[in-house]
């Protein structure tokens, strides 16, 4: 499409939704992301690269239906672009997850890209162009376990990605998600350095992914050179899995 196009990234204070709105910031988006708590790093953020902050909880649908009203009205007009990045992980034993972390995190990482990917479809469906791009994981493709409430969660956002890219095509709109694998953020710093380097060793590339590397991959979708894909499942994992 012919002019600024607009993005909104859920998640984009921290890892992978930061580096995602540095990077779609530095290829011409006007871009807006939420965050939950990370204020300090969020203002930084903002100040640094012109992105709107937009403080809010996935989980609550008022919260999304504001962050998105707030953004296109930053950002003079409907959301082309929807990176449905916010996450939260954890490791239990599956007989150790209670019913509130499993609700927990189904409410974020699936239910949040649900409410966010509904707020924004209307105006992409009215200029026939959009891009959808969710952030699951590896995990979500292959298992993993005392993770099991975290790989469903991202497992089912494999299944909604392809489910709309069908049901969106028609519209212009594309729909693809992005897989990272062991990635060097926040959400892996409790790590050991034993796991680490187990990990590290699993994959081809021997080594942990950076942010920037899997902001890269969504950007790539994001823009006119990914037009003709969509329902894809990219594996952005080093290696780890094939």
């Amino acid at each position: 499409m012919d002019g600024m196009l607009t993005a909104l990234v859920t998640g984009g204070s921290r890892g992978i939704g930061r580096a995602t709105v540095e990077c779609l910031t530095d290829r011409g988006f006007r871009v807006a992301f939420t965050y939950k708590n990370s204020e300090e790093l969020a203002t930084e953020l903002s100040a640094r690269t012109g992105a709107v902050a937009i403080q809010a909880d996935s989980g609550i649908e008022d919260d999304v239906v504001r962050a998105v009203r707030i953004a296109e009205e930053r950002l003079g007009g409907s959301i082309d672009c929807l990176v449905n990045n916010a996450a939260v992980s954890s490791f239990s034993l599956f007989t150790d997850i209670t019913t509130e972390e499993w609700n927990r995190m189904m409410t974020v990482n699936l239910t949040g890209a649900f409410l966010y990917t509904r707020a924004v479809i209307p105006g992409m469906i009215h200029k026939k162009h959009g891009r959808i791009i969710n952030v699951s994981s590896m995990w979500g493709m292959v298992g993993a376990a005392c993770e099991v409430h975290y790989a469903t969660s991202k497992a089912a956002l494999i299944g909604m990605t392809k489910s709309l890219a069908k049901e969106l095509g028609p519209s212009g709109i594309t729909v693809n998600a992005v897989c990272p694998g062991v990635i060097d953020t926040d959400m892996n710093s409790s790590l050991d350095d034993l796991t680490r380097s187990e990990l590290m060793d699993s994959a081809a590339l021997c080594r942990m992914g950076e942010p920037a590397e899997v902001a890269r991959a969504i950007a790539f979708l994001a823009s006119d050179e990914a037009s003709f894909i969509t329902g894809e499942i990219m594996n952005v994992s080093g290696g780890f899995i094939m």
